[in-house]
């Protein structure tokens, strides 16, 4: 996976190029340290030429595998190329002038159609690598508007099917950290869940949607008056329970008799620190 730097000398690219045009091998990159500080919105330029030219020679060097790369051959199955041909020094100018290779333009001119529907301006204020991964799957799955997955699948798609055995390490390193910047940088709300086979968790269930056109159900709690509470309520269930189960907020099947709304909530939430505590 690319790094976090090479990533944003990668979308600062994209973001130039038309994505109506047909992009060619001759077509070149004018890049500056702070035009790819900007479209991130860093604030901090110290060294910024120098960090701009390390990414991008460390782009250079690496090669990319492409799985049956030619519709028209299906004899040939894989194609291994590099993703940078060439890059020209502007030091004076803080700037590098770049050339695509011949094997990547297609997906290059691809990436920018896909990018221009992500909002490039969200994507390329993240900090971490994955969460631009999970933002792209999001969008992919944006007519949906939630998804249950494999735990393995995942893995792969973050490109750490070798890493993080157990999956309370997945969340802490990869998935929390995604979520939250979707949450607080992109026009997306993401939220997830998880499910188990037995004492495994098997599958994380995502529920998302545009920030401007839907809100996760937990954020959203119903107010309701006590003629709707008695209204709803069914035999036998508490105060508390009707309440959880019209809000949504997963607390029916913990209520106990007699207790009030906040009081239930404020157990649930004891009870999640000291599960904490004990992983």
């Amino acid at each position: 996976m690319l790094t976090l730097a090479e990533q944003r000398v990668l979308l600062a690219c994209i973001a130039q190029i038309d994505s109506k045009a047909i992009l060619t091998e001759n077509y070149r990159f004018e890049i500056t340290a702070s035009g790819v500080a900007d479209l991130a919105g860093l604030e901090n330029l110290t060294n910024a030429y120098r960090d701009l030219k390390k990414a991008t020679e460390k782009l250079y060097e690496r090669s990319v595998i492409i799985d049956d790369p030619d519709p028209d051959n299906p004899q040939i199955k894989q194609r291994k190329t590099r993703w940078i041909s060439s890059i020209d020094y502007v030091p004076g100018e803080g700037k590098l002038v770049l050339s695509f290779s011949v094997g990547i333009i297609p997906y290059l001119s691809q990436l920018s159609r896909e990018f221009t529907k992500y909002k490039l301006k969200h994507v390329a204020r993240f900090e971490s690598v994955y969460s631009i991964r999970l933002y792209e799957l999001l969008v992919q799955w944006s007519s949906a508007g939630e998804r249950e997955i494999e735990v393995e699948w995942l893995k792969r798609q973050f490109q750490v099917a070798e890493k993080y055995d157990r999956v309370v390490d997945l969340k802490k390193r990869v998935i929390d950290p995604a979520v939250e910047e979707i949450n607080q940088h992109s026009n997306l709300w993401v939220k997830y869940g998880q499910r188990k086979s037995g004492r495994t968790i098997t599958h994380f269930q995502f529920q998302f949607g545009l920030k401007d056109s839907s809100k996760p159900k937990s954020l959203e709690r119903k107010q309701l008056t006590e003629d709707e509470i008695n209204k709803q309520a069914r035999p036998g269930e508490t105060r508390a329970a009707v309440i959880a189960r019209l809000t949504g907020t997963s607390l029916s099947e913990i209520a106990k008799p007699g207790e009030s709304f906040d009081q239930a909530l404020e157990r649930k939430r004891s009870l999640a620190e000291v599960k904490k505590k004990l992983r």
